[in-house]
């Protein structure tokens, strides 16, 4: 894949993060990893994730520094860098703020195999408790990279959400699926609580099947299904 093809995959999968309810205003960013591997492409300041094409790209050091692109850099890149750099499986990072997996991190409750989705992380989602502020220092994103560990996926308490992927695709559809396991399980808690949830070794199985496994393709494959969709409505990049 050559770069520009790379930033349109990188545009589209900021517009599919909005399509699915993850935009927050201009905050929210998402990363590449280049070939070189001490490179990635990055969303940029002062632009939301449904504005971005291929062009507003930019491109950042692991040590944090803009190389390329005419666009503004985000404060928080030692999320990605950080990550990226403790994580060579790991090829593309999402960093948003939905509302619903902020509130379910405030309450301090471990995520259940409640829907289809909360088996996915049922197992392992840490959550970071560092700070609740912004990760501007690289001692910070370290701090959140060790929290994420091995893990697809991270609550931010009171902040957001990072998800991790071999691609594009893992990464966005883990962060599509993590809030709406989020709302899923916040919705039975209005409820009174769940009475019911899959074994664990039931919950690992749907799991399994539901996301696959890095580098299957099967998280692609729903992603470009959204593409396709952006597509049809007139917003893809």
């Amino acid at each position: 894949m050559d770069l520009h093809a790379m930033k349109e995959l990188l545009a589209n999968a900021c517009r599919v993060l909005a399509f699915g309810g993850q935009r927050d205003g201009i905050w929210g960013h998402v990363t590449l990893r280049l070939p070189e591997g001490d490179r990635f492409l990055m969303k940029p300041h002062e632009m939301g994730l449904e504005e971005i094409m291929a062009d507003d790209v930019i491109t950042v050091t692991l040590d944090g520094q803009k190389v390329a692109g005419h666009r503004k850099i985000h404060s928080e890149v030692p999320i990605h860098a950080e990550i990226l750099r403790a994580r060579p499986d790991v090829n593309c990072v999402v960093h948003t703020h939905p509302a619903a997996p902020i509130v379910f991190s405030a309450l301090g409750q471990p995520m259940l195999p409640i829907s289809n989705e909360g088996c996915l992380f049922f197992d392992s989602l840490p959550t970071y408790t560092g700070t609740t502020d912004l990760i501007r220092e690289p001692e910070r994103g370290r701090e959140l990279a060790a929290c994420l560990g091995q893990a697809r996926a991270a609550l931010m308490r009171n902040h957001g959400i990072v998800t991790v992927g071999q691609t594009v695709g893992e990464a966005v559809m883990f962060a599509l699926f993590l809030d709406e396991a989020c709302k899923k399980q916040l919705q039975i808690i209005q409820c009174g609580g769940a009475k019911f949830v899959s074994s664990p070794e039931e919950a690992r199985s749907k799991g399994r099947k539901h996301g696959g496994q890095m580098g299957d393709g099967r998280m692609d494959t729903a992603f470009a299904y959204y593409v396709r969709e952006l597509k049809r409505q007139g917003g893809a990049a």
